[in-house]
């Protein structure tokens, strides 16, 4: 028999780990990575880490006649490579997800391939060594790796969102491997993401998006609040990026970013201002990409040429040929998160649908009952 040692003259069979491991990946129970084995001695660690009971259920998908439970939510953080004491906090994410308009209309089965996008705040982040400082969206920090992970492999596992089957993405993207994150409170010049939201800070609260793909903006030249502004404006109204007749973007500013607005007397609520006002195309260039209308049944973008094209709202005011591409201010939001080491911040795009929603987003406080 072949053994691994792990610690003080402990052994495992490690053929029969690895027997396992493909086992599971024969079933398909897995993201393509390999997965931890699961025993019951395992799982109830991880139950024991909530108060929660093992079949209350955090989130249905109607059209499949399928929800997912404490229980089925703790085994696939066991096999993502969670430790029992991240449970609580993919609970309150499946609950957030939950809340979410887009992922129990199936969202996660379409050909947009979007992906969800967790964001954790408050004092669990320091209590499980959650990364909110440098290589956010990388790798090496293994709560951020394996809580984004266990969302998905509850996708995967309990309601069969396996792609090429029922997830149709076209292209997908990296983050449905895994997308957690943690805001760098510590550095930042504001109150943090969730005391803006009216908890407390002494509160730890789980934010969940639906989103399309983080862009990264390289600004390290200016010291002007403005131009930074327009720079983030100009990713965000990129014609690629317009599905539908708005968009909403989250904004993660680096310490420097942030910095920057804040010693130029900017609230964040003056940057969300100033980049909304800015996120707007003159018609011609929209009509250029086939965009400058909507289409009658979806409200998808489309050329005023098409057969199914009406005019889009801003067609109706005084202002015609100047097209807002967000609805509300509040389409913008801005967190703080990554390394003070230099001016590289992202605009994470998040996924929105008709009619806009003014907050692009659903939050729970972690160990929370519903």
């Amino acid at each position: 028999m072949d053994t691994a040692i792990l610690t003080d003259g402990l052994m495992v069979d490690a053929d029969a780990i690895a027997e396992a491991m493909e086992y599971y990946d024969q079933r398909g129970w897995t993201d393509g990575l390999p997965v931890v084995p699961v025993t019951e001695s395992t799982l109830a660690g991880f139950l024991a880490a909530t108060d929660r009971d093992p079949d209350d259920v955090l989130f249905t998908i109607p059209h499949l006649n399928r929800s997912i439970t404490v229980r089925l939510a703790a085994v696939n953080a066991a096999l993502a490579g969670c430790r029992p004491e991240y449970l609580p906090v993919v609970i309150a994410a499946w609950e957030a997800i939950a809340k979410e308009p887009h992922p129990h209309r199936g969202i996660w089965q379409s050909t947009t391939g979007t992906a969800p996008f967790l964001v954790v705040n408050g004092p669990i982040r320091s209590e499980i060594e959650l990364n909110s400082q440098g290589n956010i969206y990388g790798s090496g920090f293994r709560a951020n790796a394996t809580i984004g992970r266990a969302i998905r492999l509850g996708c995967i596992n309990v309601f069969g969102l396996h792609p090429h089957l029922l997830d149709q993405a076209t292209q997908g993207t990296p983050a449905k491997y895994s997308a957690c994150i943690g805001e760098n409170e510590e550095q930042s010049p504001w109150a943090p993401f969730h005391v803006d939201n009216g908890f407390a800070a002494s509160d730890s609260v789980v934010t969940a998006y639906v989103i399309r793909s983080v862009m990264h903006i390289e600004a390290r030249h200016t010291m002007q609040p403005e131009q930074l502004a327009e720079d983030f404006a100009d990713s965000i109204r990129r014609t690629g990026a317009l599905i539908h007749e708005y968009t909403s973007a989250l904004l993660v500013l680096v310490p420097e970013h942030a910095e920057l607005f804040a010693s130029a007397g900017w609230s964040k609520d003056d940057v969300r201002q100033a980049v909304f006002e800015r996120v707007v195309r003159p018609r011609a260039e929209l009509a250029a990409s086939g965009k400058d209308a909507v289409s009658h049944k979806t409200r998808w973008r489309l050329s005023a040429q098409h057969p199914d094209a009406m005019p889009d709202t801003t067609a109706g005011t005084d202002t015609p040929d100047l097209v807002p591409l967000l609805s509300h201010p509040t389409s913008v939001q801005v967190m703080v998160a990554g390394a003070n080491n230099a001016g590289v911040s992202s605009v994470v795009e998040v996924f929105t649908l008709n009619p806009p929603r003014e907050t692009p987003y659903s939050m729970v406080k972690i160990g929370q009952r519903p």
